[in-house]
């Protein structure tokens, strides 16, 4: 009795864990927009990956052993990473926002991040030839139609009359190099730890965030200006410990507790606290297309995750038949 109290008193610490991670995730539009102010969206990233260095540099000197012996598919797979999920969707993301706070679509923007489990899924098959259960193409249909009814609503794609579609793509290439980003790491993690490769990913992401930032003809001046002001700087330092280091930590180490669709619950705090902070402070409105498109996508990310719960109980329940016959 005592064992089951505490199994449930240690799911229900991860739950919160989970949800406090996920809604720190929901404060991120705020600020961002708020730095939009002085800097650009590519300006943004880089200033956070310059911080972000401080803790790449000693870990990348200290574990240069794991890293050293990567191979040529490998680096690829960290570049992937870097380049696709530390920055270029990074910048996606902010360009986003920036566009929807024009367009009432911030939303928009942040509910479709909920699709980045079923890109994943996806790429897992095809990159690292991970089954897919044949079920897994219903609910594959029913995300990507949610997916376009919170960009599109229920209309055919106008891109030069409809500034939330611009929004909307923006959100989808994130949550594609996100999703893309889960299944390369994964990859690299097999030969190095969480640590180096989270190092590796931050690294790796600079030097092209210097380039772009360079071509992008920035005007230092403006840049300089906005440095001297500490709530800016107060500003980038918490773009970079809270959303991209403190919030990470608190969720994974909340995931390791609880099933995937227990976890997939509890990450309704990232919407719901990005929902309430935009009505709030950027007076942004939910349409009823956007209410239906997330349900949609909520739905088969929530099956897909009871999907894999129920995977993971048939192989427990294997293990544990095969070790009685081995006793």
């Amino acid at each position: 009795m005592k064992s089951m109290h505490a199994k449930r008193e240690a799911g229900r610490g991860s739950l919160w864990l989970i949800s406090c991670g996920a809604a720190l995730w929901g404060l991120d539009a705020l600020f961002i927009l708020a730095l939009q102010h002085w800097f650009t969206s590519i300006q943004i990233v880089c200033f956070e990956h310059v911080l972000l260095a401080l803790y790449a540099i000693p870990v990348l000197i200290r574990r240069r052993r794991e890293w050293m012996r990567l191979g040529l598919m490998d680096w690829l797979a960290v570049l992937f990473v870097a380049w696709g999920g530390s920055a270029v969707a990074s910048i996606l993301f902010n360009v986003g926002l920036s566009i929807g706070i024009r367009s009432d679509a911030v939303n928009e923007v942040l509910l479709l991040q909920k699709l980045q489990p079923i890109f994943a899924i996806f790429l897992a098959a095809v990159v690292l030839g991970e089954r897919v259960r044949a079920s897994y193409w219903p609910w594959f249909a029913v995300a990507l139609i949610g997916g376009y009814v919170l960009t599109f609503g229920w209309t055919w794609p106008s891109f030069a009359q409809n500034l939330s579609a611009w929004a909307g793509v923006c959100a989808l290439g994130a949550a594609f190099l996100w999703g893309g980003s889960t299944v390369m790491g994964k990859r690299v993690m097999r030969k190095v730890s969480f640590p180096t490769m989270t190092a590796l990913r931050f690294g790796a992401a600079l030097p092209l965030l210097m380039a772009l930032t360079l071509l992008n003809h920035p005007n230092w001046a403006r840049v300089a200006d906005g440095l001297h002001h500490g709530a800016v700087i107060g500003n980038l330092v918490y773009q970079t410990v809270v959303p991209s280091l403190l919030s990470l930590l608190v969720y994974y180490r909340g995931l390791g507790g609880v099933k995937a669709s227990y976890a997939t619950l509890a990450e309704l705090a990232f919407p719901a606290t990005g929902l309430a902070v935009n009505a709030l402070f950027l007076h942004q409105t939910v349409h009823l297309a956007q209410w239906i498109g997330f349900a949609l996508v909520w739905s088969a990310v929530y099956a897909l995750s009871r999907l894999a719960d129920g995977a993971d109980a048939s192989a427990d329940r294997v293990r544990q038949a095969s070790a009685g016959t081995a006793a």
